[in-house]
């Protein structure tokens, strides 16, 4: 009798507390998970930092708006000017005041941060995240750092360089798109002496030059230079001895073409000093006739008209007298990293990594190509058109020269409907890949080059700004390369001899 009066009181205790739970009690487990459900669908905070292009975009503007709805975060942007740019990157770097996504550029410096520990190496991650996964190898290779990876690359073309040049000065002076030196000394005589554009004034040039003429990828000099036979910033001898660009023939004869220039003051005078900007702002009120870019033709031709409304831009191909010829580039305007200092745990940076990887989905690549469907471009069917270019330049272009994108060529249904140039300069820009010149020390890392590697370049660019200006002779340059070897350049030959030689063992 005792065991049923217990079960039958063990049985009224166990109902209870079933009707309890049932009329609203909740489990402490079951408040736990909810709240963590809460969590993980709150916005996640980001904080990117990337340079300015243009004007900065209103904040929350409705570009800004979708990112945020799409990706589920708290995104704030902060832009920084251009042209301070690294300076003030490299502040927030000594202060560890660093935000959560960082665009860097490939060079010494944010070489040696990577190498430091700085940033997350994401390269064992890619494969889990399917936009980035999906892309090219080779763009991560160029990014790598003795075989890690530490940024999601701006995907840009593998060879960018085209010529861009005023048709009807061209067919009105009898000329053509330059092969040889002779034809880049030709274009710039007729177009600087002889009025092209008829308006009896002194006031065009054939070829304008600004201070950034001999530098980086973008380098002018080097790409009329590797146009010519010359190498892309090294060349491997047979020996396997690393020789820099300037100390062969063909760049030599390049430059002394840019000296020539000068000197009959067919190039503009103050090209050492000038910064790109300016330059552009020439080409672009319709004085300039011939240019190398990585841009497109028609966004010059938009803006030429404007000014000459008889001007025709055109594009070509890069060609030398052996045929097309160009250096290859990083495919990259640098990259985003991830801050270790900032986003402190794996899980944090796999979120990161998945909020990059949604801005390449189908929704994002063509919100940050395109811009707003009804606002800067409409579904015409077979093709999307762009409803205002002047808006798609100044408030969509920030984003797509700044996010994460392989612009028509990824996750975009459909391609915009162009202007002929458009489409042209577009093609051209495609088959380039296929006659690119490789910088081979490009991924290749030198004591010597970290730690001097700045001063080094300054050294011999200033000497070529030299010989160009009639600052030094010949006897003088020669003297100039001797100085740069002594000061480190034998040394880094060596050290770029040496990596190559250890990364073919690999």
């Amino acid at each position: 009798m005792r065991k049923k009066h217990l079960a039958l009181m063990l049985g009224t205790v166990l109902l209870t507390s079933s009707v309890l739970t049932a009329c609203g009690e909740t489990k402490p487990d079951e408040g736990k998970q909810e709240t963590a459900k809460v969590e993980d669908n709150k916005p996640f905070p980001i904080k990117l930092v990337i340079n300015q292009v243009g004007e900065i975009p209103p904040k929350d503007n409705e570009i800004e708006k979708q990112i945020k709805a799409y990706t589920n975060t708290d995104l704030e942007i902060q832009w920084l000017p251009t042209s301070t740019y690294d300076e003030k990157v490299n502040v927030m770097v000594a202060a560890s005041e660093l935000p959560t996504i960082i665009k860097l550029g490939y060079n010494a410096t944010s070489i040696g941060q990577m190498k430091s520990g700085l940033f997350w190496e994401i390269g064992p991650y890619i494969k889990d995240y399917k936009n980035l996964a999906a892309q090219n190898q080779v763009f991560y290779d160029n990014l790598s750092v003795e075989g890690k990876l530490y940024g999601v690359p701006l995907f840009r073309d593998l060879g960018r360089a085209i010529i861009h040049y005023r048709k009807d000065w061209f067919d009105t002076m009898g000329l053509t798109p330059p092969k040889t030196l002779d034809d880049w000394y030709n274009i710039a005589k007729v177009l600087t002496l002889n009025d092209p554009d008829k308006n009896g004034k002194n006031d065009t040039y054939g070829l304008i030059l600004e201070k950034k003429y001999n530098q980086d990828v973008s380098s002018t000099l080097t790409r009329i230079a590797v146009s010519q036979g010359a190498p892309n910033k090294w060349k491997i001898e047979s020996n396997g001895n690393f020789t820099p660009e300037f100390t062969t023939e063909p760049f030599f004869q390049t430059m002394k073409l840019f000296k020539r220039l000068y000197e009959e003051k067919l190039i503009n005078q103050d090209f050492a000093a000038v910064d790109g900007t300016e330059t552009a702002k020439i080409y672009e009120s319709g004085r300039g006739g011939i240019q190398l870019s990585g841009g497109n033709a028609q966004s010059l031709q938009d803006k030429v008209v404007k000014v000459v409304p008889t001007a025709v831009m055109d594009a070509a191909p890069v060609e030398g007298p052996t045929g097309r010829r160009l250096p290859g580039e990083p495919g990259n305007a640098g990259f985003w990293a991830i801050p270790k200092a900032t986003v402190k745990t794996e899980a944090e940076m796999k979120k990161v990594l998945a909020f990059i990887d949604k801005l390449m989905d189908p929704k994002m690549a063509t919100l940050l190509v395109k811009g707003v469907e009804g606002t800067h471009w409409a579904d015409k069917g077979e093709f999307t058109e762009v409803l205002n270019r002047d808006a798609d330049a100044k408030e969509v272009k920030p984003y797509r020269d700044t996010f994460p994108n392989r612009n028509e060529n990824y996750n975009i249904a459909k391609k915009a409907k162009q202007p002929d140039l458009f489409r042209k300069n577009s093609q051209i820009g495609a088959e380039n890949e296929k006659y690119i010149v490789p910088n081979p020390a490009h991924n290749l890392l030198s004591g010597t080059y970290s730690e001097r590697g700045k001063e080094l370049e300054q050294m011999i660019t200033d000497a070529e700004t030299k010989f160009i200006m009639g600052k030094i002779d010949e006897a003088g340059w020669q003297a100039e390369v001797e100085r740069w070897k002594k000061a480190g350049g034998d040394k880094l030959m060596q050290e770029y001899k040496e990596a190559y030689e250890k990364s073919k063992k690999k």
